[in-house]
């Protein structure tokens, strides 16, 4: 059998910001809506100095296919008003919090809490970091509706973006249906010849989805490529590799449902020491905070908030959860700036130092194989038959 994260469609549909934004929302005539990129200086958006950076990629997709879209038929098309674009500054790490200030393009300075947050239905953010946590916390306070896209790029416009939500919604939930009320996870791990074995325990929760659907009156913001089934894990022991962003290579000792320590492999070990000495100072930012399964067929883009969404693929993430239902709040923790959500990526392109042996799945007195070595296993396949 051919590996089926590589039976990737031979092409997508062109890119269609009335398709994505009609499926995602199904916005309702006279909705507001409006644009959000991140910068280092937030009035570099005046006069949109900021096109002028060749480095800000992310920003310029936002401009020239969200905002001008919008402004030149896009928000017509879909009865929509608004279509304004505002800058914020740059949180410095993924799902931290976000600062109140917000520019226009001339230069005004706005507050989140009194000129966005209440006056916008729908809003997207299109930035460096993910700011899913935040802007997810301000929906459920301030009742709007949005989706982010951090880190986009032409892979990602031209196939995550491109697919057909509602198709994506339904693939999704056919595996969250066969994932659903599990009593744990265990996955088999290897690299440079040590093995390893982590154990989530679920507690027989029910699996929730990413699936890229947000519409109705229910505040909520989507990630966008959508496309996982998650849990929050309850606990968690054993042991998990992980490569840091330099390339480090460790394998980390997991201890009721945090990380607490582990043993440098390969790289630059004081990468590793300074993780070792934050989760010291900071105890909950090592917390196992997701345990997530892509659930569509796409080409890796390079960018986690696509290639997590690939069948075969697995994270798990650390820090703040309280966006997917978790109780690890920002107070939560020592310092502010440790106050992240951070995947950590397990796929074939982005950790083949790290092999997947196997994660299974224990559920009504029964363990099934879910994944071997990043394909999904016949279970997971005949759930999508």
């Amino acid at each position: 059998m051919n590996k089926p994260y590589l039976q990737i469609p031979e092409s997508f549909p062109p890119f269609d910001l009335v398709r994505l934004l009609q499926t995602v929302f199904e916005p309702a005539r006279g909705e507001r809506t409006c644009v959000l990129i991140d910068l280092d200086d937030p009035q570099g958006i005046k006069d949109l100095a900021f096109l002028k950076d060749p480095s800000l990629t992310v920003q310029k997709y936002a401009h020239d296919i969200f905002y001008k879209g919008l402004n030149n038929g896009v928000r017509d098309t879909l009865g929509l008003t608004g279509g304004d674009l505002f800058a914020y500054k740059k949180t410095g790490g993924s799902n931290l919090d976000m600062d109140d200030l917000a520019v226009d393009i001339h230069g005004k300075e706005l507050s989140f809490e009194k000129d966005i947050y209440t006056q916008y239905d729908i809003i997207l953010c299109i930035s460096t970091y993910s700011a899913t946590a935040p802007l997810t916390a301000s929906a459920k306070k301030h009742g709007f509706r949005g989706a982010t896209l951090h880190g986009l790029n032409e892979v990602i416009l031209s196939t995550g973006l491109a697919v057909d939500y509602n198709s994506v919604s339904k693939q999704t939930e056919k595996l969250r249906l066969g994932l659903t009320r599990a009593e744990w996870v265990e996955i088999d791990f290897e690299v440079a010849g040590k093995k390893a074995t982590l154990h989530l325990d679920l507690a027989q929760q029910e699996a929730q989805k990413s699936h890229g659907l947000c519409r109705g009156k229910t505040p909520d913001v989507a990630n966008l490529p959508a496309g996982e089934v998650y849990f929050v894990p309850t606990n968690a022991h054993g042991q998990m590799p992980m490569k840091f962003s330099d390339g480090t290579l460790a394998m980390l000792d997991v201890e009721k449902g945090r990380q607490v320590g582990g043993t440098f492999i390969s790289g630059n070990p004081q990468t590793f020491a300074e993780h070792v000495a934050k989760l010291k100072r900071d105890p909950v930012v090592g917390e196992l905070g997701e345990l997530g399964f892509g659930t569509q067929l796409l080409p890796f883009s390079g960018r986690d908030i696509q290639d997590e969404k690939i069948l075969g693929t697995i994270h798990v993430a650390t820090g703040r959860s309280d966006h997917l239902g978790g109780h690890l709040t920002p107070d939560k923790f020592a310092e502010k700036i440790n106050a992240t959500h951070d995947d950590i990526l397990y796929a074939p392109h982005k950790t083949p130092e790290i092999v997947l042996h196997q994660a299974r799945m224990h559920r009504d007195g029964n363990t099934t194989i879910l994944i071997q070595k990043y394909q999904p296993a016949p279970y997971l396949q005949n759930l999508l038959a």
